[in-house]
């Protein structure tokens, strides 16, 4: 009998150490789970602040705080060639409406008498220009007795624009392969050079002619009385290239 009490006793036992690892187990499980979760929790939430910066930084790049000046430095670059407010929407990345604002911005700026430039659209091409009140003082800066004698680059300019007027400032520069446009304002200070309306092509540059001062300078009375250009013989040249 003693024997029948102790048997079922032992077994009792065994099977409450093992409800006991059971519960061990499971509770470690648990720890284990709750561990990945936590840590699963925790990468989710560094991913998702890692493109919350992300997120700030462009909006950062793309909405510069000093916006306006970097159109005024880019209305500089592309100087009498204007720019497009549709092209400046999309190279500041930018609505039109809030470039149009941009640019509106700027012209009530130098609109004050304390600036010697103004900027100017002419329908929806925008461009810095020298107001009217610096003309005067510029045609003596450029006009003066010490510069009546013309350099070789405005000479040649000027026969350019004789000879193949109306031009405009980039197809002169295509001939000569140089920059043309401080020259440009040389002789137009002068007088010797004047803007003949704009060109049908992209961006309506504008067109460039000799003007009455230029003719009596040079005392023709028709630009028929120009000498005519050399022929240009391509065979010639190729000829020369072998000799």
């Amino acid at each position: 009998m003693n024997e029948e009490m102790t048997i079922e006793e032992n077994k009792e036992e065994e099977t409450a150490a093992e409800e006991t690892v059971n519960e061990e187990t499971v509770q470690e499980t648990a720890k284990e789970e709750a561990a990945e979760e936590t840590a699963e929790d925790t990468q989710e939430k560094e991913e998702e602040n890692s493109e919350k910066d992300e997120e700030i930084h462009r909006v950062e790049v793309a909405q510069p705080s000093n916006i306006e000046a970097i159109v005024e430095g880019l209305l500089y670059v592309v100087g009498e060639d204007g720019v497009r407010i549709e092209q400046l929407a999309l190279v500041i990345e930018r609505s039109l409406e809030d470039s149009k604002t941009i640019l509106e911005n700027i012209q009530r700026k130098y609109a004050e008498e304390i600036y010697g430039i103004e900027l100017v659209g002419y329908g929806s091409v925008y461009k810095f220009i020298t107001k009217s009140a610096v003309y005067p003082y510029a045609q003596t800066l450029f006009g003066s007795a010490k510069q009546n004698t013309l350099s070789q680059a405005a000479l040649e300019t000027l026969a350019i624009i004789a000879y193949k007027q109306p031009i405009t400032r980039v197809e002169i520069e295509e001939l000569r392969g140089v920059s043309a446009e401080v020259m440009l304002r040389k002789l137009q200070a002068r007088n010797l050079i004047r803007e003949a309306g704009r060109s049908e092509a992209v961006g309506r540059p504008i067109l460039y002619e000799v003007t009455e001062e230029f003719m009596d300078s040079f005392k023709l009375y028709t630009l028929n009385e120009l000498p005519d250009l050399p022929e240009y013989n391509q065979s010639d040249e190729n000829d020369n290239l072998f000799e």
